[in-house]
């Protein structure tokens, strides 16, 4: 852990020192051996006590090393040293999962262990421990939080047509632009090693483009400021782009015939992702009406009279939120016939990953799942009118649409050639949401030409960020070689506690 928690833990072991009596002589044997006695028993009576989170702890850091001051942020750290703080980050960060026995948390350690890349995906909170409180002199955006290659695909718009764009809001927060490159730059890395096959030459070709893509598309943005208007559609999107939209096109009754209806047509199958709940249609549906009217949605005709046809718990989706609860709700479309249903997921939100670890700002994008919903908003023109935010028995839920096609690329079907045009475009749709920030957000200046701006010389610039990934890759494998012989070791069955 940085040196903060640690200066912490000593003061509070001289602070019992001084209250133990050592500041005040006592002069006979008696008085010493009760005053040992009592100590004693305080020492057998104190509970033991769950060890409390540490976010506090790093927004202080980080705001000590954006204001330049010389600490040893976590990143430094090596050896035994490095292995605790990745230890104990994944325990806090699964605190609650762990303690109530989840069993997708269990799954969740067993991938992150059988796969580099999901490592990396499920581990967004030890990536921006590493990064706090830097590049606070970069322009702020509204930023992804978690970009990598999965973290885009085609989903449906206000009007329900399929667009390509970003897609996972869960980690958005106000930050500097450089964040959202670096994690996406590592992420195009590892999944084209891991996932691609590729070789690193070809790596660093393929997170050339990514970067290449960002920074001529916010070129264009600064100039003409058409991010408003823009869309990767299936007719103006590259082929590898177009590729996807057919892979991903599947007609609604058919889509819900094969994955999600009994043989009725009346309600959800039950099988190992979907578990019925239908005693709890009428509770849920004052939830469909509370998100409609708390988040200003304006219902399509599409969704009928928005009655909630039945409830269903799914299991095992994600990666780093697996573990969570997570609902889908069936709405009966206008037909009434199974055809043209709808499903409304409900997704428990969480804290962002980079909570407390950015740069000062005055920017605040919420709470929870009011958080998620305002990325959406911000991030994602015209975007799904289902995407929203609900408060289910005190506990923040975010919601979206499930639609037919919703889907994101085979990465292990990409040749080398079609990683990198896949990369370019990823590039340009990370860089059309973050120049929205300003737009549909709370940045109150003119960020496009800030961020060509601050990239300049550009070679410079993408060197920088290359040179950062390839470094955060070896940190990465060494990470994931700690984790995987701390769950050996049964180190995730416990959270961390405090014992004295």
């Amino acid at each position: 852990m940085a040196t903060t928690t640690k200066g912490k833990t000593a003061q509070t072991k001289t602070g019992n020192r001084t209250k133990s009596g050592t500041s005040t002589k006592k002069s006979t044997a008696s008085t010493e051996t009760g005053t040992k006695k009592s100590q004693q028993t305080k020492a057998e009576d104190q509970p033991v006590k769950k060890s409390e989170g540490r976010v506090e702890d790093y927004r202080g850091l980080s705001q000590r090393i954006a204001g330049g001051e010389v600490v040893m942020p976590p990143v430094h750290l090596t050896g035994l040293a490095r292995r605790k703080h990745v230890r104990a980050t994944l325990r806090e960060d699964h605190q609650t999962r762990i303690e109530e026995r989840s069993s997708g948390a269990e799954v969740k350690f067993e991938k992150l262990a059988g796969s580099l890349f999901k490592f990396f995906r499920g581990t967004a909170l030890l990536f921006y421990r590493d990064l706090a409180g830097t590049d606070a002199n970069m322009p702020t955006v509204l930023v992804l939080g978690d970009v990598h290659p999965s973290n885009f695909g085609v989903m449906p718009n206000a009007d329900n047509v399929p667009i390509f764009s970003v897609n996972d809001f869960d980690e958005t927060i106000y930050a500097p632009f450089t964040w959202d490159l670096k994690r996406g730059a590592l992420g195009f890395m590892v999944a084209a090693g891991e996932e691609g096959d590729q070789k690193r030459k070809t790596q660093r070709k393929i997170v050339r483009k990514f970067l290449e893509g960002y920074l001529e598309a916010m070129e264009t943005y600064a100039e003409y400021h058409t991010e408003k208007a823009d869309e990767f559609r299936m007719d103006n999107s590259p082929k590898v782009i177009q590729r996807l939209f057919k892979d991903a096109w599947n007609e609604r009754a058919d889509w819900l015939k094969d994955d999600y209806l009994d043989e009725h047509g009346k309600g959800f199958r039950s099988n190992d992702e979907l578990t019925p709940i239908s005693s709890r249609r009428d509770e849920f549906q004052k939830y469909v009406e509370k998100l409609v009217k708390s988040n200003g949605i304006e219902v399509p005709h599409r969704a009928g009279e928005l009655k909630v046809k039945d409830v269903a718990v799914r299991h095992g989706q994600g990666t780093a939120s697996l573990g969570l609860p997570r609902y889908y709700v069936l709405i009966e479309g206008p037909l009434k016939d199974a055809s043209d249903d709808i499903i409304i997921e409900f997704k428990r939100a969480r804290r962002s990953a980079l909570e407390g670890l950015t740069p000062p700002t005055g920017f605040h994008a919420g709470d929870q799942g009011d958080r998620i919903a305002h990325g959406q908003r911000v991030q994602l023109a015209h975007g799904d009118v289902f995407y929203g935010a609900v408060t289910i028995d005190g506990i923040s839920f975010m919601t979206r649409e499930r639609a037919p096609f919703r889907d994101d690329i085979d990465l292990d079907d990409l040749s080398s050639k079609t990683w990198k045009s896949y990369a370019h475009v990823c590039g340009r749709a990370l860089a059309q949401a973050h120049a929205l920030s300003d737009d549909a957000g709370q940045v109150d200046y003119d960020v496009e030409p800030g961020i060509v701006e601050a990239t300049q010389p550009r070679d410079l610039f993408i060197s920088d960020i290359m040179q950062f990934a390839e470094e955060a890759l070896e940190r990465l494998q060494q990470d994931h070689a700690y984790f995987r012989a701390d769950q050996k070791h049964g180190a995730f069955n416990n959270i961390d506690m405090v014992y004295r």
